[in-house]
């Protein structure tokens, strides 16, 4: 039986706990950052070949909103929060309360892309510690960088060192809300973990997947 076919739904679960988790921690610091109570919440998470990934968001001509950094530590890897241009303005709209605001229009003010980094930060580093607690794993990011491109571009661009072939990434839908607002004004994204070839089965053996073949 090969590794990912080790992989079940109680590890799924595990993973969709860590998101939860690290949900909870985000909701409170953006809730801090947008001085709103925000509700957070991770409706799915699975592990994604990279063109289940394309498809996830559009395909790779598709053109997004994108915060990357490098996942440094025990178990090395890339990390993306990608949201759409639509949804990227929806959170720009929620933090400056400007409902004209538009990701669509050139040249970005710099407190739109201030903004789109420190969600970055916080998702990620929300993310990561919640992760570190479950694996034992020593966790953190490096500063995130923003791009605005084609979803392919973003992602071939930060796995520029690895083959593409066989790669995976455990994927981490995510929602953020105003608390008691309509689900229709929430704000949805997904956050990719794409970790390094070595990284990927440190991290299940932690999650209790042995592979002993």
């Amino acid at each position: 039986m090969s590794f990912l076919e080790k992989i079940n739904s109680t590890h799924i679960d595990i993973l969709k706990e860590v998101g939860n988790i690290g949900a909870g921690h985000a909701a409170t610091a953006l809730s801090r950052l947008l001085n709103k109570k925000i509700d957070m919440k991770v409706p799915d998470v699975k592990i994604a070949s990279f063109n289940e990934m394309m498809d996830l968001i559009g395909g790779p001509e598709n053109v997004v909103a994108s915060v990357f950094l490098r996942v440094e530590g025990d178990a090395p890897g890339s990390m993306f929060f990608i949201l759409s241009l639509e949804q990227a303005s929806h959170f720009i709209q929620y933090l400056t309360n400007d409902p004209s605001f538009s990701m669509e229009i050139l040249p970005y003010p710099e407190l739109a892309t201030s903004a789109l980094q420190e969600l970055g930060n916080i998702l990620s580093g929300s993310y990561l510690s919640s992760f570190s607690d479950f694996t034992g794993l020593n966790l953190y990011p490096s500063v995130p960088a923003i791009s605005i491109d084609m979803i392919g571009a973003i992602i071939s661009y930060g796995l520029v060192e690895l083959s593409h072939e066989g790669d995976l990434a455990i994927v981490i839908d995510t929602a953020f809300q105003e608390e008691d607002q309509p689900i229709t004004d929430s704000v949805k994204g997904h956050f990719f973990y794409l970790p390094d070839p070595e990284s990927f089965q440190k991290i299940f053996k932690a999650l209790g997947v042995q592979d002993d073949e």
